[in-house]
C-alpha cells in the first residue's frame, strides 16, 4: 500500500514540469520538455503506477486510467506552446498556456482522488 504522501508527490513531479515549461516560455530556462512517458510522472504511469494502483482498489485503478488521456494532452499542448513561444506567436503561446493549466486541473483533480482513495 502507498503512503499517505504518495499521490501528492506524484502531483509535486507534475507541478516541477508545468514551472519547467513556464520557466521557458519566460525565458528563465532552455527547458525543451519530454513525451509523456519521460516526465516524472509518465515514468510512474507508464511503469509501477497500474500496480500501485491496483494494489488500492479497482476503483483506484479505474480512476488511475484516467490519467492517460490528459497527461498525454498536456504534453502535446506544452509541445506547442514552445513551438508558439519559439516563433513568436505570444497570443498561441497564451492559449497552449491555457490548455496546459486547464489539463494540469484536470491531472491535479485526479491525483487528489487517488489520495483520498489510499487512506
Amino acid at each position: 500500500m502507498v503512503d499517505s504522501a504518495f499521490f501528492f508527490q506524484r502531483l509535486n513531479d507534475h507541478i516541477q514540469y508545468l514551472k519547467k515549461i513556464q520557466g521557458a516560455i519566460e525565458d528563465k530556462n532552455s527547458f525543451k520538455g519530454t513525451d509523456p512517458h519521460h516526465c516524472k510522472l509518465g515514468e510512474w504511469l507508464y511503469g509501477t503506477g497500474p500496480e500501485e494502483a491496483a494494489a488500492i482498489s479497482d476503483l483506484a485503478r479505474d480512476i488511475f486510467d484516467e490519467l492517460f488521456e490528459p497527461h498525454e494532452e498536456f504534453h502535446q499542448a506544452s509541445s506547442r506552446a514552445l513551438e508558439k513561444h519559439a516563433a513568436g506567436d505570444d497570443s498561441g503561446c497564451t492559449e497552449e498556456m491555457t490548455q496546459m493549466h486547464i489539463l494540469s486541473g484536470t491531472l491535479v483533480n485526479i491525483l487528489i482522488k487517488l489520495d483520498d482513495l489510499s487512506r
